[in-house]
C-alpha cells in the first residue's frame, strides 16, 4: 500500500556511517562518529541497524576522526582525541563490561567516566546532568522532574535509541529486527556524547545526527490568542478588532474545542473529538478564516483525535468508503494512526478539506494511551510525524500556477528526543499559581539542552489557581521573551487574558509587553534562522554561552533570549517597597538594562552577582554594551511580513554588530531567498562619537527596497548631532516609557535604501549616568512607609554618602531590607 506520507516534506535521507569509522565483533559494534561521539551497539545475532530510526536520520558527521584501536584478550579499547572506550566482550554491555572516560577536563568535580547502565537521578542534590524536558505540564503546580538532556557538569550523556523504530523511504515506520527477542539479552543502540563543556558542539552534532530544527513560519513568533471558550465567528472577530483598536497586535488565532460539534448523541460517545464545524457558531467557516487572514493572522484549530471518526461527521461517509466500509451502517471508524489506510483517509477527508477552507495548522491536543498496532510505536510521536509531514505536502496551485509547498508545522506535545523536528511544542494545561510561573522560565530554557527550542506554554496559566493581577502581568512579561507567546485560559467566564480585564497597572504592563513582543519578531526570527542553520537555541540557559563560569549555573530561571540576558520576575511585589526582587548573575563586561537604562559593570572574570529590584511594570532585560537590537517600529505591520519600518536600539559603550536575517517565507528558502542586513556599530567613548553603518546583501524583492529606520540610543544624552550619508538628521530626546525602554535619544533616518549602504554618524554623545540622589529618590518615593522614616532616609542621601556609608546610614534610620536591596543596586 502506498504510504500516505510519500509526498510529505523533504527529510534528510538515512546515511550509514563510513566503514572506516566502525569497530565490530561477533555481537557488538562501535562507530566513532566524532572524537566526542561514539555509537555503541549490541546484537546477540550480530544484525546491526544502518537504516534511519525515529531519532537518527544520518550517521555521517563529517570526516572520520583519528582514533586508535587496542585489542587484547577479552579487552577492546578505542581511543580518540577526547574519549577512551573500554569494552570486555565476556561481560558484555554491563556496568563492569563497558565504560567510556573523558580525556579532557570537565567543570564538575565528580564524573568524567561513564559506566553502562548509569541513570541520572533528577532529585540529586547537586545536578550533574543539566536536564532536558518532559512530555507535558498537565496539572503540574510548581517544579517537576524532567528527563535528562545532552549537557552535563560531568561532561557526558547517553541517548538510548534501542527502542526506536526504523523509518522507511516512504516515511512509514517498521520494527527493528528481533524487536521481540530475548529480554535477558536485548539488543542495544546507544549514543555516547562526551563533549565536556563544549555544549554548542554537542548540540550541533546532535542535530547532524537527528536532523536540524526546522525553520518555523515567521508569523508564529508574534502574539497568539487562545482561550477555551464558546466563541462564535462574530464574537471572535469582534475581539480581534478590539485588540487592533487597543494597538495590541496578534498574529495567531487559536480556536479551541468549540469550533466543532461537541453536543453529540451520547450513543456514539462524547464530543471531545470532532472534525465538523459547528454551523450555529461558525455558519460560514471560509469567510471567518478569510477574515482572520485579512487581519494578518495564521489560524490553528484544536483536535482531540482519540475517538476516531463517527457517523455525525462530514468526513464520515468519504472516509468509510475509502476504508471499504458501508457508510449506511454507521459503524464507528476507530482511530488507528498505525494503519496506513486509516491515516491516508484521516488526512485526506478529515483535514485537507478544512485546510482548503483556510486552516493553517493543527493543534494536536491529545496524548492518551501509549500503544498502537505497531509494537513500540507511541501514538503521540506518530501523530506529530504524520501531521508535520502532511503539512509540508505538495499542493496544487491555482489556475495556471505551479504546485507549491507550505512551510511544515504542527502544534503538539513533546514525544521524545526527535521532537525538535516537529515543532511547535505545547506544554499542556498549567496551573495558575506563582509556583507554576516560577518554574516556567527554567523549564523552557532547559528544554534547549535536548535541542527542543520551540516550547509554547500557557501564558497566564490555564486552570485552577487564583486571579492575581500581578501574576498575570509578570506572566505576560515572561511570555514576551518566551520562544512562543501564547495567551491561554480554561473555560471560565472569569478566567481570560484580555488586558482590559485586569487592574490599571497590570493592564498597562500587559499592553506594553504584548507590543514589545510584536516589535521583537524580526530579532527573534533572525535567531530562528540561526537555530535552523547553526543549532543555537533562540532561548537557552546562560551556561550555553558561558559554560566555564560557575555563576552561569546558579540561577536556573535566568536565560538568554538571542543575546539579551533575561531575569524574569516570578515573585509578588513587597507591600512596603512596592518592588519585587530577583538575584541575577552577570557575565564579565558592561551591561545595560533596557527598561531602566541602568548600567552595570561586571569586572571580574567570573562575573558578578547582584540583586535586581523592579516595580510591576518592569522586568530586567540586559544587553551588553555595543549591542544592536533590530525590531519592527510599526505595530500595524503584520508579524508575518518583513516590515518596512525598522526600529534599531543601540546600546552604548562598545563596538558591536548585528546581522538581521529575513527570507521570502517559502517552505525551504535557499540562498536566493535570504536577505542579510548588517548593522555595524563603532563607538568612541573618549571623543563622544559613534558610527552606525548599515549594508545589505541578498536578492531584490524579498524585503522592501526602501525602509524607514529609527535609531533609539539608550541612555545617551548631550548635544548630539547626527548625519545620515552626510545629510543632517533630526535628533529628539526620548523619555523612558516606564516599561520596556529607558530614556535616551532618537534619530530618525527617514526612508533609506540599505542595499546602497547607509552611514549614521553621531557626535557629542554622552553616557553620563543619572545622579545617585535622583535614583534613590525614585526608589523611596513610592515606598509605603511612614513619612518621618522617609525624611530621615532622605537626609542620609542628601549628606552625599555613597556605597557602604549610604547603605549603613539608611539601615540605621530604619529603611527596610527590600528598599536597601534596591538602593544597593544603584549605589
Amino acid at each position: 500500500m502506498t504510504s500516505p506520507l510519500s509526498s510529505g516534506a523533504d527529510r534528510p535521507r538515512p546515511a550509514p556511517a563510513p566503514a572506516d569509522a566502525v569497530v565490530t565483533g561477533a555481537d557488538y559494534r562501535f562507530t566513532v562518529l566524532t572524537s566526542r561521539l561514539i555509537r555503541m551497539e549490541y546484537s546477540r545475532t550480530g544484525d546491526f541497524v544502518d537504516a534511519a530510526t525515529q531519532l537518527v536520520v544520518s550517521r555521517q558527521l563529517g570526516p572520520v576522526p583519528d582514533f586508535e584501536v587496542r585489542r587484547r584478550e577479552d579487552r577492546l579499547e578505542i581511543i580518540t582525541e577526547h574519549l577512551h572506550l573500554t569494552y570486555q566482550p565476556s561481560r558484555g554491555f554491563t556496568r563492569s563490561g563497558l565504560s567510556v572516560a573523558l580525556r579532557t577536563a570537565v567543570i564538575g568535580v565528580h564524573g568524567g567516566t561513564w559506566r553502562h547502565g548509569e541513570q541520572w537521578d533528577p532529585q540529586e542534590a547537586f545536578r550533574t546532568n543539566l536536564g532536558g524536558t518532559i512530555r507535558t505540564l498537565d496539572t503540574v503546580d510548581g517544579a517537576t522532574a524532567v528527563q535528562p538532556g545532552l549537557l552535563s557538569i560531568t561532561g557526558h550523556a547517553v541517548i538510548d535509541d534501542s527502542g526506536s523504530l526504523l523509518i522507511q523511504e516512504d516515511e512509514w515506520v517498521r520494527p527493528r529486527p528481533h524487536a521481540d527477542g530475548d529480554d535477558d539479552a536485548p539488543d542495544q543502540d546507544l549514543y555516547f556524547f562526551g563533549y565536556g563543556q563544549e555544549y554548542r558542539s554537542a548540540l550541533r552534532d546532535f542535530f547532524t545526527l537527528t536532523g536540524p530544527t526546522p525553520l518555523i513560519p515567521r508569523a508564529l513568533l508574534g502574539n497568539w490568542w487562545s482561550r477555551y471558550h464558546r466563541y462564535s465567528a462574530d464574537s471572535y472577530l469582534a475581539l480581534m478588532d478590539r485588540f487592533a483598536q487597543e494597538q495590541l497586535p496578534f498574529s495567531v488565532a487559536v480556536i479551541d474545542m468549540d469550533w466543532h460539534l461537541v453536543d453529540i448523541d451520547p450513543a456514539i460517545g462524547n464530543g471531545w473529538t470532532g472534525y465538523t464545524w459547528n454551523r450555529e457558531l461558525f455558519p460560514e467557516p471560509e469567510r471567518f478564516l478569510a477574515a482572520l487572514h485579512e487581519r494578518g493572522m495564521q489560524v490553528t484549530l484544536n483536535l482531540h483525535p482519540a475517538m476516531g471518526v463517527r457517523r455525525h461527521e462530514d468526513a464520515y461517509a468519504p472516509m468509510a468508503r475509502a476504508l471499504g466500509m458501508d457508510p449506511e451502517k454507521g459503524a464507528d471508524i476507530p482511530f488507528n494512526i498505525g494503519d496506513k489506510a486509516f491515516t491516508a483517509a484521516y488526512l485526506e477527508h478529515a483535514h485537507h478539506n478544512l485546510e482548503e477552507q483556510g486552516v493553517d495548522f493543527w493543534w494536536l491536543d491529545w496524548q492518551q494511551g501509549g500503544t498502537t498496532d505497531i509494537p513500540g510505536l507511541d501514538p503521540l510521536w506518530m501523530l506529530n510525524h504524520v501531521h508535520y509531514l502532511d503539512s509540508g505536502r505538495e499542493r496544487p496551485g491555482g489556475p495556471g500556477q505551479a504546485p507549491y509547498r507550505r512551510r511544515p508545522i504542527t502544534f503538539s506535545r513533546f514525544a521524545d528526543a526527535s521532537s525538535h523536528r516537529t515543532p511547535i511544542g505545547f506544554s499542556g494545561d498549567t496551573v495558575t499559581t506563582w509556583d507554576s510561573l516560577r518554574f516556567q522560565p527554567e523549564f523552557t530554557a532547559t528544554s534547549a539542552n535536548i535541542g527542543y527550542y520551540w516550547w509554547s506554554n500557557d501564558i497566564g496559566g490555564h486552570m485552577l489557581g487564583v486571579k492575581d493581577d500581578q501574576m498575570a502581568a509578570r506572566w505576560v512579561q515572561l511570555g514576551c521573551f518566551s520562544p512562543i507567546n501564547r495567551m491561554h485560559s480554561t473555560m471560565s467566564v472569569f478566567n481570560s487574558k484580555e488586558p482590559w480585564r485586569y487592574s490599571r497597572d497590570a493592564r498597562a504592563t500587559m499592553n506594553a509587553y504584548l507590543r514589545l513582543r510584536h516589535r521583537l519578531v524580526p530579532y527573534l526570527y533572525t535567531w530562528a534562522r540561526r537555530a535552523h542553520t547553526e543549532g543555537i537555541g533562540p532561548v537557552r540557559p546562560v551556561y550555553h554561552d558561558f559554560p566555564w563560569r560557575m555563576g552561569s549555573y546558579d540561577n536556573r530561571n535566568e536565560f538568554l533570549f538571542g543575546d539579551l540576558l533575561i531575569m524574569p520576575i516570578t515573585r509578588p511585589t513587597d507591600a512596603v517597597s512596592t518592588l519585587a526582587r530577583e538575584e541575577a548573575w552577570l557575565p564579565q563586561g558592561t551591561w545595560f538594562d533596557l527598561p531602566t537604562g541602568r548600567r552595570y559593570d561586571a569586572d571580574a572574570a567570573d562575573g558578578r552577582i547582584l540583586t535586581l529590584s523592579r516595580r510591576l511594570e518592569q522586568m530586567p532585560v540586559l544587553a551588553r554594551a555595543g549591542s544592536v537590537i533590530v525590531g519592527a517600529e510599526d505595530l500595524s505591520e503584520p508579524a508575518g511580513d518583513n516590515p518596512r519600518r525598522l526600529s534599531v536600539v543601540v546600546v552604548p559603550g562598545a563596538d558591536g554588530e548585528f546581522i538581521l536575517e529575513e527570507d521570502d517565507g517559502s517552505a525551504e528558502p535557499g540562498p536566493d531567498a535570504v536577505v542579510r542586513t548588517r548593522f555595524t556599530l563603532t563607538w568612541d567613548e573618549a571623543s563622544g562619537s559613534a558610527r552606525l553603518e548599515i549594508s545589505q546583501e541578498g536578492p531584490h524583492g524579498v524585503v522592501p527596497a526602501e525602509r524607514e529606520l529609527t535609531v533609539h540610543l539608550l541612555s545617551v544624552g548631550g548635544r548630539v548631532a547626527a548625519r545620515v550619508n552626510g545629510a543632517e538628521a533630526p535628533v529628539s530626546v526620548r523619555e523612558a516609557d516606564g516599561f520596556t525602554l529607558g530614556g535616551g535619544l532618537d534619530v530618525a533616518l527617514g526612508a533609506v535604501r540599505p542595499a546602497d549602504r547607509v552611514v549614521l554618524e553621531l557626535s557629542g554623545v554622552s553616557t553620563q549616568p543619572p545622579a545617585l540622589a535622583d535614583e534613590v529618590f525614585r526608589i523611596l518615593e513610592p515606598a509605603q512607609m511612614p513619612y518621618p522614616a522617609k525624611d530621615r532616609a532622605w537626609a542620609v542621601v542628601s549628606s552625599g554618602a555613597t556605597g557602604g556609608a549610604l547603605i549603613g546610614g539608611l539601615r540605621a534610620v530604619g529603611v527596610p531590607e527590600e528598599l536597601l536591596a534596591a538602593v544597593s543596586e544603584v549605589a
